[in-house]
Parts: structure tokens; C-alpha cells; sequence
């Protein structure tokens, strides 16, 4: 079986991990490694502060938490996203407010934005999809012109730049995750960056019980959102990489656009002029013409040997948001329609032109084959 992605855990990850462990610092509560992270990773996005947590779950839970959003506030989230973004609003008693897809690098429509927003609207969570940025000058324009706070959600996208400025250096709070099939991993983990230092002094308070002095003495609700010190080293290792691995990334993407383009009702992601994309996981969308519907063609490739998944399920039918007080019914047919007919391949960085090579044929032979 292909998998859809394996991660490169190398000798310098194992060492720093070994060196973390033997130092003691399995805690997020001291050492060396969480601030030299912190701060290398603050230092590539490019903004003042950088605060590691858990996962990039609770790094939008946090954000949305700091910036005061809660019960009957509305959030603007792209509706082609994981459940995480939307959750980040619902976990704080906020409603999620889809924002439908646009058609080319399926992130959300900023054509559309402007209509959505009420007086309820406190904040956006734009979604840098599979890796593809959101015109983040495009929408600052529009969020500030209604107040609202930004808060990126950089999962998919570490190292993509808007016009040569990376992802994560826009919004008031930017959320990153480090899974392990993110572009660079600590296994779970997250991280918020800001230029704020209010906002910075904020999210760390929060993400450690929110233990003042007297200790014990508590003023607000904080939450354990602390990172450990052995997951902190090997983001290092991994940082230190971090150009490498997004290399193979968008060399991948390159060695599969070469071999699918021109396959008719195949659409293959996109690179708009202004935009590095990092090509988090390759997707592709099943059009009528390719003659196979998508769960079929996912089907075939399984048996093939081909492991795939799915687009996300869009926020405005989402079944665990329907009964939330306050929830207004939105279309969103174009993240309806990604739903529906797309797909990511196997997008691991050491895919072999080989592999690759058999996976564009198996496609090419499913549609051939009606």
C-alpha cells in the first residue's frame, strides 16, 4: 500500500528527543528546548512571539479564547476545512459561519466574505487549504474595514508565502499545527505566533492554567495546552529543514501536475502568481468528465494499493453544528461540490517517480475505463 504520507524522522530529530530526555524535560513547565523553538519558529515566520501548545486544535481553541470571543459571537471560518476551525469557535460558545469555497484554490471566497458579516461578527478564520495561501492582503483590507480580528490557521501551510511574506505573519493570532503528517512534525503539538505582546502575555497565561502569584490563586479559567520539552527538540530538528522538506514537497506536486495534466475532468491544484504554495497534500477533483464518480475512483485505487482521502466535509453541514443557538443556514455549493468529488493522492516527500508514475497511470486507466 502507498500511504497518503509518512514523515522523516531523521538522526538529528532522534538525537535532540535523546538529548531533551536525558536533560529531564519531559514537562512543558521548564528547560531549554520549548523557548529555542518558540523563538526559531517566531524568527522563520517572521513575527515577535511564538507560543507552542498542544496541537493546532487547541492553538485555535487559545486564540479565539484571548481574543474575548464568546457565547452568541459569530466566527468567520472557510467552510472547506477540518473540524478543528470551526470547533475553536463552537468550544468557546461562539457560532461558526461557513464562508463558501472559491472554484480555484478552493479557499475561501473572498468575493463572497463581505456578505456574511453582521454586527455579531467578532473575528475571521481564514484556512490556508492543502497548502495553497489565502490572499491575506485581500482580506485584511476587509477585516479591517469591519473590525474584525484575524486569526490564521496555518496547518497546511508552513512556509507559504502571500507575495514573499510567509503565512502565520498577517493575522492578529496565527495557529499552526505539528502533526505528524504536517510539513514539519513533533508528533501533536501546535504553535500561536503574533506580533502582539498583550496577546502574547494572553495565550501563555492561558495555556498554563493561567498560575499567577500567590501560585495557586487563580483570576481566570486557563487551560494544560503546554508542549513538551522532548516534542519542542524535535520541532527544532525539524525546523532546521523546514526549506528541504517543502523542496520535496512542490517537487512532488511538480513530477504529478506533469503527469496529470491534460487528463480530461481531473482538476489539479493551482499556484496563483503572488503565492508559494508548499503543497501540503496533492488534491485533485473528480469532474464529470473523467467518467467515474470519486468514491469509485477512491474505491479503484485501493485496490490498486493506493491509500487516498477525501476533502473535508464543509462546516454548514456539519452534523454537530446544526442545533448551536444562533446558527444561520448558509450555502457554500462549491465546498459542497469539493466534498463531494475531491480527493488527495499520496503525498509522502520520498514518493519514488515510480510510484508516482503508477499512481497517475492507475488514475489515467480508471478513467479510461469508464
Amino acid at each position: 500500500m502507498i500511504p497518503v504520507f509518512e514523515p522523516i524522522i531523521g538522526d538529528e530529530e532522534i538525537a535532540l528527543v535523546t538529548e531533551a530526555l536525558r536533560r529531564g524535560e519531559i514537562s512543558g513547565s521548564f528547560g531549554k528546548f520549548i523557548p529555542e523553538f518558540e523563538g526559531k519558529f517566531a524568527e522563520y515566520i517572521g513575527v515577535r512571539h511564538a507560543i507552542a501548545v498542544t496541537s493546532g486544535t487547541t492553538a485555535l481553541h487559545l486564540a479565539v479564547r484571548a481574543a474575548g470571543i464568546g457565547t452568541g459571537d459569530e466566527v468567520l471560518v472557510s467552510a472547506s476545512t477540518n473540524i478543528a476551525t470551526g470547533l475553536a469557535a463552537y468550544h468557546n460558545g461562539a457560532v461558526p459561519v461557513a464562508v463558501d469555497s472559491e472554484s480555484e484554490t478552493w479557499n475561501l471566497d473572498l468575493g463572497v466574505l463581505e456578505s456574511l458579516i453582521t454586527s455579531r461578527s467578532k473575528a475571521i478564520i481564514p484556512v490556508h487549504l492543502f497548502g495553497h495561501p489565502v490572499d491575506m492582503d485581500a482580506l485584511m483590507i476587509i477585516a479591517q474595514k469591519y473590525g474584525l480580528t484575524v486569526i490564521e490557521d496555518c496547518a497546511e501551510s508552513h512556509g507559504a508565502t502571500v507575495r514573499g511574506r510567509t503565512t502565520g505573519s498577517f493575522g492578529d493570532m496565527n495557529c499552526f499545527s505539528f502533526y505528524a503528517n504536517k510539513i514539519i512534525t513533533t508528533g501533536e503539538g501546535g504553535m500561536i505566533c503574533t506580533n502582539s505582546d498583550t496577546y502574547a502575555e494572553k495565550l501563555r497565561l492561558l495555556r498554563n492554567l493561567a498560575f499567577t502569584k500567590p501560585r495557586f490563586w487563580h483570576q481566570e479559567a486557563g487551560f494544560n495546552f503546554r508542549m513538551t520539552g522532548y516534542q519542542a527538540a524535535m520541532g527544532i530538528a525539524q525546523l532546521a529543514r523546514i526549506e528541504e522538506l517543502i523542496a520535496l514537497k512542490r517537487d512532488v506536486a511538480s513530477r504529478y501536475s506533469e503527469q496529470l495534466s491534460g487528463v480530461p475532468g481531473l482538476q489539479l491544484p493551482s499556484e496563483l502568481p503572488w503565492a508559494r504554495n508548499v503543497y501540503w497534500m496533492y488534491g485533485i477533483v473528480i469532474g464529470e468528465e473523467f467518467g467515474v464518480p470519486r468514491d469509485a475512483v477512491m474505491q479503484k485505487l485501493q485496490e490498486c494499493g493506493i491509500e487516498t482521502r477525501s476533502f473535508f466535509c464543509p462546516m454548514n453541514i456539519q452534523p454537530c453544528f446544526k442545533d448551536i443557538k444562533g446558527r444561520r443556514e448558509i450555502s457554500c455549493p462549491t465546498a459542497e461540490r469539493l466534498w463531494r468529488d475531491g480527493l488527495y493522492l499520496p503525498s509522502s516527500y520520498n514518493l519514488t517517480d515510480e510510484q508516482i508514475s503508477y499512481i497517475c497511470s492507475c488514475l489515467r486507466d480508471i478513467s479510461a475505463a469508464g
